[in-house]
């Protein structure tokens, strides 16, 4: 999740490069008094209570005010993250959302400033004046709202400064050069954070060959159960002991062993920009294994690929794959075959659909050459990697 608090004086260009950044990373913007609006119109209890002390006179709480937000946050799961412009306003209001934040279980990536001298500060907004229609764009005011903004707003950065995520941009620039700043920030962000990729798809749709191909490429790490659940074998090690009384019964792994094998995975790898998972989740079960893994690691799931191939073509290439040295058992008889593919269309679609209604599900045409293929997968992948 990226979340990112937006600064800067009056004139400063917020709006216009918040509009951006909410398109370009699908951030879902916050600001406390569109949200306040939001909840009067809607007359909402949280609304009502606002609206009562604004027409009072005074001046909506911190506590409404945080609820609010919390309210927005967890009505949104499908946002990659969240814009705050406008919050926190004051010094206190910072304690108030490292709070809400870490229960939550997210964090603030960064805060970015917009730094504007006052002259051009006020030049921008006079212009504006001109055809907005504001009675607030005049110098009188426009000075006061500066001076208003300097004064709460230096121990908010200063907090922020403190914790090492503040970020100054100078604002004086061309709109796409202060675009080009806050991108280098935010990439920057993005690449502390691990990146992985669950590839999808029927067996024979091309998971396994796709996602080495891929991890390569994007220096990731590939995870796949059948290959780990092998090498242990071969290693001789206790678990792998394990698997092959399991096999020799006839039982199948339990999550208990694949877990462990994954979280050493993700432990013994350094220096990854993330994971490949092929093969797991194959179950809602385990998708909410793999949700629990990766945030014990302060990380999560970043793209969901479904590399879709039509069921006879499926079937072709499973057959042809029976007279190779890549053989799977599964692949040696048409009813074997035709068996797993309803084995995944049991256990592992029901998988797929949950993922797309909490983060939407990149589907991906798996017909054609390797590289064709592969490109239309990294396509997706290489604008949020690089």
């Amino acid at each position: 999740m990226l979340n990112i608090a937006l600064f800067g004086p009056p004139g400063a260009g917020k709006g216009t490069q918040s509009e951006f950044l909410i398109k370009k990373y699908n951030l879902f913007y916050i600001s406390t008094g569109d949200l306040l609006r939001k909840e009067i119109k809607e007359r909402s209890k949280l609304g009502l209570e606002a609206q009562n002390i604004i027409a009072s006179g005074g001046l909506v709480s911190d506590e409404i005010i945080v609820q609010i937000i919390e309210k927005t946050i967890t009505e949104n799961p499908d946002a990659n993250g969240f814009l705050f412009d406008g919050f926190p306003r004051t010094y206190i209001q910072t304690y108030i959302l490292e709070g809400l934040m870490i229960k939550l279980n997210t964090s603030l990536n960064c805060l970015i400033s917009l730094e504007v001298e006052e002259e051009i500060s006020v030049s921008r907004l006079l212009n504006r004046g001109k055809t907005s229609g504001r009675s607030d764009d005049n110098e009188a005011v426009i000075r006061n709202r500066l001076r208003e903004y300097r004064d709460k707003t230096l121990p908010i950065l200063k907090f922020y400064k403190d914790k090492g995520i503040y970020h100054g941009i100078h604002g004086n620039q061309s709109i796409d050069k202060v675009n080009l700043e806050i991108q280098k920030v935010i990439n920057e962000e993005l690449a502390k954070s691990l990146y992985n990729v669950v590839l999808f798809g029927y067996p024979g749709s091309g998971r396994g060959s796709q996602g080495i191909a891929l991890a390569k490429e994007f220096g990731l790490e590939y995870v796949a159960t059948g290959q780990m659940l092998d090498h242990e074998i071969k290693s001789g090690s206790e678990i792998g002991k394990h698997i092959i009384q399991l096999y020799e019964n006839g039982e199948l792994v339990p999550d208990e062993i694949v877990v462990q094998l994954i979280e050493k995975k993700i432990e013994n790898s350094n220096g990854v920009k993330g994971f490949i998972f092929k093969g797991f989740p194959r179950t809602l079960v385990q998708s909410y294994i793999l949700d629990g893994l990766l945030k014990k690691h302060n990380s999560s799931i970043s793209k969901i690929i479904e590399i879709e191939v039509p069921t006879l073509e499926l079937i072709q290439r499973l057959d042809a794959r029976s007279k190779t040295d890549r053989c799977m058992p599964y692949d040696t008889e048409t009813s074997k075959i035709v068996k797993r593919l309803q084995e995944h269309e049991h256990k592992t679609v029901p998988v797929i659909e949950k993922y797309n209604q909490l983060h939407g599900v990149m589907k991906v045409d798996g017909v054609g050459e390797f590289d064709e293929v592969f490109d239309r997968i990294a396509n997706e992948i290489k604008d949020d990697i690089q």
